[in-house]
């Protein structure tokens, strides 16, 4: 499988990976699956970062070029910008819209706790339960 870590699931990973559901940690385990992850998701950590909700080790250029390394990067292109626009969500927090619109245009799972992300029909979900 080819997924698409929401921000949470990424961060999870790397410093609290009991958060994980058995299911999501085998799938992030398995060699056979592809881990991609958007600069979309590196902007919101370093944002949680700075507003003190998340600690960071090292510098965060250091830290984001450690976190990333077992990832394959996300391009954020204008066509997943748009398609962002069209994301049916009722809320209009700019990173899940294009978290979808990346999942939905790369034809990745996205890998989510957040039930607003799931069964929006035109992406395919794995939901961290």
């Amino acid at each position: 499988m080819r997924l698409l870590l929401d921000t949470h699931i990424w961060l999870w990973s790397l410093a609290e990976p009991k958060q994980l559901s058995r299911r999501v940690q085998q799938e992030l385990r398995d060699a056979n699956n592809e881990l991609w992850l958007s600069p979309v998701s590196t902007w919101e950590a370093l944002l949680l970062h700075a507003k003190g909700r998340i600690r960071l080790q090292g510098s965060p250029r250091e830290w984001a070029a450690k976190a990333t390394l077992h990832t394959r990067e996300a391009p954020l292109t204008h066509e997943i910008v748009v398609a962002a626009q069209e994301v049916p969500l009722d809320h209009p927090d700019p990173a899940d819209r294009f978290l979808a619109a990346t999942a939905e245009i790369l034809k990745l799972t996205l890998v989510t706790a957040d039930h607003r992300l799931l069964g929006l029909g035109k992406i395919s979900t794995l939901a961290n339960r």
